[in-house]
């Protein structure tokens, strides 16, 4: 059977994910766990099954682009300078490329979610400043699993926060950061995910 021009097997999408982990196991284990939040957040929005694959995709590689970042910043154990910054900030539009060239099915939707899991609900976000509704669904909800699981484990220059501290930030940026819809949502799940904190 002759392949599908511009689809890629699944097998490929698997290579993809090792190399990630090959490249970097701590965000590689963090994009698991952000996938598992996101579903279930996507599951009690009540994403259809097709969005459920495109969600589950998008959490799983939306840091993938961090395979284009030099070590000297991705490894960094001391607060980035505002240099190191700007080139943090750039993984998420390599991630979509990474998923453009990869021809997947729904890559055009994923490569969207991944490039956008960055911006925040006011517009002040990267990479490009996109404001509520504007910022696609699945990148929203990434960012909400992003955002808990990024606070909840330790990191080379701060110790990981508790789930009642990480929930008062979520409140706090609700409206700012995050789509106040999906804060509400989250708080409903997150006590019985088995991705919670202490």
């Amino acid at each position: 059977m002759r392949p599908v021009p511009g689809r890629v097997p699944k097998a490929d999408l698997t290579a993809v994910v090792v190399a990630l982990d090959e490249r970097d196991r701590p965000t590689d284990e963090h994009c698991g766990r952000v996938a598992g939040l996101a579903l279930e957040l996507g599951q009690r929005c009540g994403l259809t099954s097709p969005e459920l694959r495109q969600l589950a995709l998008t959490a799983r590689l939306h840091d993938v682009g961090k395979i284009g970042i030099p070590d000297d910043i991705l490894r960094k154990t001391s607060p980035f300078t505002a240099e190191d910054w700007a080139i943090m900030k750039t993984h998420s539009v390599r991630g979509q490329r990474v998923i453009d060239a990869a021809g997947l099915e729904d890559g055009a939707i994923v490569g969207l979610a991944i490039r956008h899991h960055h911006e925040r609900f006011d517009g002040s976000g990267y990479p490009d400043g996109l404001k509520g509704e504007a910022i696609p669904l699945l990148a929203r909800i990434v960012a909400i699993g992003d955002a808990y699981d990024a606070m909840a484990n330790l990191r080379a220059y701060r110790p990981g926060r508790s789930h009642a501290a990480i929930l008062a930030v979520l409140h706090e940026m609700q409206g700012r950061q995050h789509d106040p819809y999906l804060v509400k949502h989250f708080t409903q799940i997150i006590d019985t995910s088995r991705f919670r904190v202490p």
